[in-house]
């Protein structure tokens, strides 16, 4: 997500609830029966919810950030247009949030995913797991290599397409502090006509969660680059699915 303001010192940034989808949104039909059907509580932490589990770079495998390889056999790697996804975590105040661990998955290049209850007819790449993560560095950036997912159908209308997307999950220092969110890619035409993509309040919005082009981290004849951030918190916090009050 592209930072809207220059940081300021200091200060609480609240959220903006204009900014935030509403929970039920009909178009979007799994949201009728996700939405909160009565009033929300609020549950004290515990003390090993604040203060674990602490992640460590020696925990990550050495093809975790690399998707084309990490389900790959020996000499194969996944079929699909390469691309490097990078990018930041940040607060409220445009700082790096270092030592995060950030989660990705996603459909094949054929818009498939390596999952037992899937039911679209693209072939599987025998090489594609599909996820992967990467922990943020002392600026809170973040890397990875993948292939672009392909569109696919999905029940909701009669002819509705999900666009291209790479689902995050991030984890702070807190078993609790788990956000989820996903991201688009620049210039998909079934952007504009996704349901789920249709529950946001502007465009934006949208847009904060369409990963640009960067042509200055592409790798020539190899992979085409796209950055995303994400913003934890404040007025311009990025869209979280499962939270929206931030991290």
């Amino acid at each position: 997500m592209n930072l809207p303001n220059t940081p300021r010192p200091g200060g609480f940034i609240p959220r903006d609830r204009s900014w935030q989808p509403e929970a039920l949104t009909p178009a979007y039909k799994t949201s009728v029966k996700r939405s909160p059907q009565a009033a929300l509580l609020s549950f004290p932490t515990t003390l090993s919810e604040e203060t674990s589990p602490i992640f460590g770079h020696n925990m990550l495998g050495e093809l975790d950030n690399d998707l084309i390889h990490n389900y790959a056999q020996p000499g194969e790697s996944a079929i699909g247009p390469r691309i490097i996804v990078h990018g930041r975590v940040l607060d409220e105040m445009g700082r790096g949030v270092p030592g995060a661990l950030v989660e990705f998955w996603q459909a094949n290049a054929g818009g498939r995913y390596r999952h037992k209850k899937e039911t679209y007819l693209a072939p599987l790449d025998p090489n594609f797991g599909g996820c992967g993560r990467a922990i943020t560095d002392e600026t809170g950036a973040y890397e990875f290599r993948s292939v672009k997912p392909g569109p696919y159908p999905w029940p909701n209308g009669m002819n509705d397409w999900r666009p291209a997307h790479i689902h995050f999950s991030l984890f702070g220092h807190g078993f609790a502090q788990r956000l989820i969110t996903q991201m688009y890619f620049e210039g998909d035409p079934l952007i504009p006509l996704c349901p789920i993509v249709g529950v946001l309040k502007s465009q934006e919005a949208v847009d904060a969660l369409t990963a640009p082009l960067d042509m200055n981290r592409t790798v020539p004849m190899d992979s085409l680059s796209y950055k995303f951030d994400m913003v934890l918190r404040g007025r311009r916090q990025t869209y979280f699915e499962n939270r929206k009050e931030g991290m």
